[in-house]
């Protein structure tokens, strides 16, 4: 659909993706703060001698709950990758990945030398290398979170996940040094999601496409010779 001579609105994010965008943001925002908080209790509950509050189980229960919610999201969004139809594009962002000459003129745009390469997919080889990244990293937060899951819950799918939990336990050092990853693993999130906001802001703000708006419409603004 044209709306003027020189950009098109094209449909760029699927429902899916958008959803799943915004759920594991919140989910990690929750688990940073309440993952925080049960390494470092910084809230205490009024002082009583009934063994009622039991304040930071809630925070742990809520701190796992976030964290199968986040499961659940990374699986989807791999659903989504391999099989839905709107996510070609992010295929296709392999391609600008491999090419070199993208890379050159990708770090050219970011540092005012240049304008913005022409891309076959949805991100700029930057990008799609800090999402792998990213998304490396998150899944190894999932896993070292069950080791530790397990380790509290003996039944039903913690029982079911015990042993290959373990095995996994003892493949990164012991239980001890999980929780050591555990944290740096979230460490590593904390920095990209600084990183990520900051750089969504400076191609939206450059790039004049509504490359922000696109992950809550799923529409994004194209110039006309880019729409082919």
């Amino acid at each position: 659909m044209a709306h003027d001579n020189k950009r098109f609105s094209v449909y760029e994010f699927s429902v899916g993706l958008r959803l799943t965008h915004w759920i594991r943001a919140v989910a990690i925002a929750f688990l940073i703060y309440s993952g925080y908080y049960i390494g470092f209790v910084f809230i205490s509950p009024e002082i009583t001698d009934e063994p009622v509050l039991f304040m930071n189980a809630k925070w742990r229960m809520a701190h796992q709950i976030a964290g199968f919610v986040l499961i659940a999201c990374l699986i989807f969004k791999t659903y989504l990758f391999f099989f839905d139809k709107h996510s070609k594009k992010e295929w296709m962002s392999v391609l600008d990945f491999l090419n070199p000459f993208v890379w050159i003129k990708q770090i050219k745009y970011y540092i005012y030398m240049g304008e913005h390469p022409h891309l076959k997919g949805v991100y700029n080889p930057l990008q799609f290398a800090s999402y792998l990244l990213f998304y490396l990293v998150l899944a190894f937060i999932c896993l070292t979170g069950l080791i530790l899951y397990v380790h509290v819950y003996h039944e039903g799918l913690g029982g079911l996940l015990y042993e290959p939990m373990r095995y996994f336990e003892e493949l990164l050092g012991g239980l001890a040094n999980v929780r050591n990853l555990h944290k740096v693993s979230m460490w590593i999130i904390i920095v990209f999601v600084v990183i990520h906001i900051y750089m969504a802001v400076f191609n939206a703000v450059r790039g004049k496409n509504g490359a922000m708006d696109a992950v809550v419409s799923g529409y994004k603004f194209v110039e006309d010779e880019h729409h082919a």
